[in-house]
């Protein structure tokens, strides 16, 4: 880390056994994502409470280029918090989380999902079974018959929106699916 860690005591003594257990959980973050600038920990101990005992709050704030990584830990959220060892270990789990997140992120390594190709039917030949489909960029597509999801090749007219998925055929671009957009499909 550029810049030292930083532990925070609010509405409670500083206890060298949790700000040790702070420091561990904090220097093994590295392993997570290596360019961490700071990282700042605020343990707070809300109301004492007589039947239930201390509640405690942790927040940890982690700033990385381009960003801030916040993870927090609300008493009010799980009852478990009335022991601040636990409410540390979540606190690191959830920013730990979001480290790696970061990493793919920084590293291209985040699953990008594949948009299906969309356009509308130019043309049918519904003597012979098939028909193109023109991308807005102009291009066309060959489908079959068969390639038709939910809907019927017989029923298809030429202007109607579709969505397909394209693979190389023998003599060019085919729709392996194509499927009719209804008035309320979205298109991504």
């Amino acid at each position: 880390m550029q810049i030292p860690l930083q532990i925070t005591f609010r509405n409670l003594e500083r206890s060298e056994a949790i700000a040790a257990k702070v420091e561990e959980r904090a220097s093994k973050l590295e392993q997570y994502y290596y360019g961490i600038i700071g990282c700042r920990v605020a343990i707070e101990s809300a109301h004492k409470h007589h039947r239930r005992g201390n509640r405690y709050h942790v927040r940890i704030d982690v700033t990385v280029p381009d960003n801030k990584l916040i993870a927090s830990r609300e008493p009010e959220e799980h009852h478990a918090y009335t022991d601040v060892y636990v409410a540390i270990r979540d606190a690191f789990d959830s920013i730990r989380r979001q480290l790696e997140d970061y990493a793919r992120v920084r590293r291209g390594h985040v699953k990008a999902h594949e948009i299906p190709g969309h356009g509308q039917i130019a043309e049918l030949n519904a003597d012979e079974g098939y028909g193109r489909i023109e991308s807005p960029g102009g291009r066309l597509i060959y489908f079959h018959r068969n390639s038709i999801v939910d809907a019927d090749f017989d029923s298809l007219q030429v202007g109607a929106e579709v969505r397909f998925d394209e693979e190389m055929g023998e003599r060019g671009p085919q729709a392996s699916t194509v499927y009719l957009i209804g008035k309320h499909h979205i298109v991504g």
